[in-house]
């Protein structure tokens, strides 16, 4: 079972991009360690492998970067954290000396909101794979990407370990506070700082808000498909994979059980050992990278926290996708046999399964695939989701969002797919509609992390969540509020 949330968890959260454009000539700034010098682009600045943090100590809280002599070259991106790559990925790195960001800024001078970027995967990826010329120039800002600790780097705990679990989360917050120091040598408004993420990396961002060891780190957040309160029915990823109270978090005590376990299998007696373990014989234990994804409970467990509204008081920008669960069926499980489903909804509802047989028959989806996809973005992802805004729109501003282009992937609006529409890669092949839809929501984007509020002119109204719980829908020539209580049913999902 461990095996196979671990590997599923993976491939959920793994998003990346690609850069690209032409350098013209190099650009200079001064930082709080030193001078760098980026690229100078036709529209912007681009200045990449800038160490926001000294090279960590394993499993050790990161510390300031020091200072160096001279220029640094900030033309080509640091090296990503340790990763093993997978079957969706072919990027590996033993390299520890990996706490680097990227800072993407137009190329005329002035006073702008920044915004952090936290990429998904828990175990692969890297700030640079993330293209934000076109976010940054389009919609007048700064874009910071960031590199931290994945895996068994990021998430290891044991007993008597200080910080077990959260070191990945601890590189997030010395990336936050250099942001807080030097945004202004980058055209960047030190006090205006907009902390956001996709599935790993947006339940990051949940993280964040709740702890209280990163209040004061950013002033607004934006979560892309947050894991903050999704569980798991029986059978919801894998065949025979059983229910899950949490998807994306675990008690501390269960982190450190499973860090002492992997130890002894290396033969560990004791941290020391192995930290004194070269990176590749870490790297090599079966799934090591995957198994610590999973985040410590930030005082709590996160229905519980966010019930009692201990979390950071911030304008919110957040939503999912509308057809999230499409693209996971298709790559864990494949097609659904029409014979499978009946017993797909039994296993994952119980006696519950008849009522939601009634609820998505068959004959109401082209195919078993596509109606299981169904009730699994319903109840996997609609119902945490609108569940979260609840909460943090009892005590903060939200903005709610459904990303819905039907033509953003292969799986229609599928994981991730709405990325694409901010990280806009040189080349790519939207539609001059989608172009559009890109355009408005750079901009909405842009303006939330100026103000705390989407809204300009010319962009379509978008009222606040607790304006009658108002979901806005993104889609090529269709922005609009959005009944998402009944376009997910999630009148019929209470209690289920």
């Amino acid at each position: 079972m461990t095996r196979h949330l671990a590997l599923a968890l993976a491939l959920v959260l793994l998003l990346g991009a690609t850069s690209g454009g032409q350098a013209m000539d190099d650009h200079t700034t001064k930082t709080d360690t030193g001078v760098v010098r980026g690229l100078r682009k036709a529209d912007h600045l681009l200045f990449q492998g800038i160490p926001y943090a000294a090279k960590p100590g394993r499993w050790e809280a990161p510390h300031r970067a020091r200072p160096w002599p001279g220029v640094l070259d900030a033309t080509a991106p640091g090296s990503p954290c340790p990763q093993v790559g997978s079957p969706y990925s072919e990027l590996r790195s033993t390299e520890e000396e990996c706490l680097f960001l990227n800072v993407t800024t137009p190329s005329t001078r002035g006073r702008r909101p920044v915004l952090v970027w936290l990429h998904g995967d828990g175990a692969i990826g890297a700030g640079h794979f993330f293209d934000a010329a076109r976010l940054a120039v389009l919609g007048d800002a700064v874009v910071v990407t960031v590199n931290y600790r994945l895996g068994v780097f990021g998430g290891f705990g044991m007993p008597g370990l200080a910080g077990s679990g959260e070191f990945g989360l601890m590189d997030q917050r010395a990336a936050l506070a250099w942001v807080r120091r030097n945004a202004g040598a980058f055209g960047g408004d030190a006090d205006n700082v907009t902390l956001f993420g996709v599935s790993y990396g947006a339940t990051a961002v949940a993280a964040h808000l709740m702890s209280p060891h990163s209040r004061g780190l950013f002033d607004k957040a934006a979560l892309h498909s947050s894991f903050t309160l999704v569980d798991l029915p029986a059978g919801a990823w894998f065949p025979n994979l059983p229910a899950l109270p949490w998807l994306a978090w675990r008690p501390p005590a269960e982190i450190e059980a499973l860090g002492a376990a992997v130890a002894a299998e290396l033969n560990c007696a004791d941290v020391a050992c192995l930290r004194a373990q070269p990176v590749e014989r870490v790297l090599d234990h079966p799934d090591v990278m995957n198994i610590f994804q999973a985040m410590p409970f930030q005082g709590g467990p996160p229905d519980e926290v966010l019930g009692r509204g201990e979390f950071a008081e911030v304008p919110v920008l957040a939503g999912n996708t509308k057809d999230e669960h499409r693209s996971l069926v298709r790559v864990f499980r494949g097609e659904v046999a029409r014979e499978e489903y009946p017993h797909l909804l039994e296993a994952a509802f119980g006696a519950h399964a008849p009522d939601v047989l009634a609820e998505y028959p068959l004959s109401d989806y082209p195919d078993a695939t596509r109606a299981w996809a169904q009730v699994l973005t319903d109840r996997v992802w609609a119902r945490p989701t609108w569940q979260q805004h609840r909460f943090l729109s009892a005590h903060n501003p939200v903005y709610a969002f459904e990303f819905a282009d039907p033509r953003a992937s292969a799986d229609g609006a599928g994981h991730n797919s709405d990325i694409g529409y901010l990280f806009v890669e040189p080349g790519n092949k939207f539609t001059p509609e989608q172009r559009e839809l890109s355009d408005q929501m750079i901009r909405y984007w842009t303006n939330f992390a100026r103000s705390g509020d989407p809204n300009g002119d010319g962009l379509p109204a978008w009222p606040r969540f607790d304006h009658g719980g108002h979901v806005q829908s993104l889609a090529p020539n269709a922005i609009e509020g959005v009944d998402y209580r009944t376009t997910h049913r999630l009148g019929f999902w209470e209690g289920r």
